[in-house]
């Protein structure tokens, strides 16, 4: 079965987006050695999810060939099928992605059975916290920003309860950001 993989920049005290989803906290350049990284969580990947929010500047950006991205990564980002997450699309208007609303887990879930590699998600904010509130996620990589918002988009959604996640590698980078791959401890 395909895992799911979450992938997210996080502000030291767990958030996503600044109150009104700003951005400019999050640390850059990036540094080879986090690149080399992220291309190798990428290796098993064959399929991108996204939120329709996020899918909205996501996908237009890398189709431009952003400035600072080298080839491989711009034409991966570009050639990796795309799921966008959404109950306000009936088609996709971009060019190597589907629309896929309805229920959450029954979309996932679908997705995972199917035969391939793995899924990275991405986000925006609803879908990220709707992927960890629903448990749907097999590996979260929060890419720790050394930076606090002390208000904003929360990477974790308030849930009745707890949920336990076990370490599974913390990676520094020379960038400043650290990389924590976590698993959720499922009883």
């Amino acid at each position: 079965m395909r895992k799911l993989k979450l992938q997210v920049q996080t502000s030291l005290d767990g958030y996503m987006g600044g109150p009104n989803g700003e951005m400019d906290w999050m640390t850059f350049p990036w540094t080879d050695d986090i690149n080399a990284y992220l291309d190798a969580l990428s290796g098993s990947v064959d399929t991108i999810v996204l939120g329709r929010k996020l899918a909205e500047g996501f996908i237009p950006a890398w189709e431009s060939g952003p400035e600072g991205e080298d080839q491989k990564s711009i034409d991966w980002m570009n050639n990796t099928p795309k799921v966008v997450i959404s109950d306000s699309l009936t088609e996709s208007p971009w060019k190597n992605a589907v629309v896929a609303g309805g229920d959450l887990s029954e979309i996932l879930n679908g997705l995972k059975a199917q035969p391939g590699g793995d899924l990275m998600a991405y986000g925006g904010s609803t879908l990220v916290t709707n992927l960890i509130a629903r448990e749907l996620i097999d590996e979260l990589h929060l890419l720790v920003n050394p930076a606090s918002l002390g208000a904003g988009l929360p990477v974790f959604p308030e849930v009745d309860g707890h949920q336990r996640f076990q370490l599974v590698a913390a990676r520094p980078f020379d960038c400043g950001i650290t990389a924590l791959h976590l698993e959720p401890k499922r009883s």
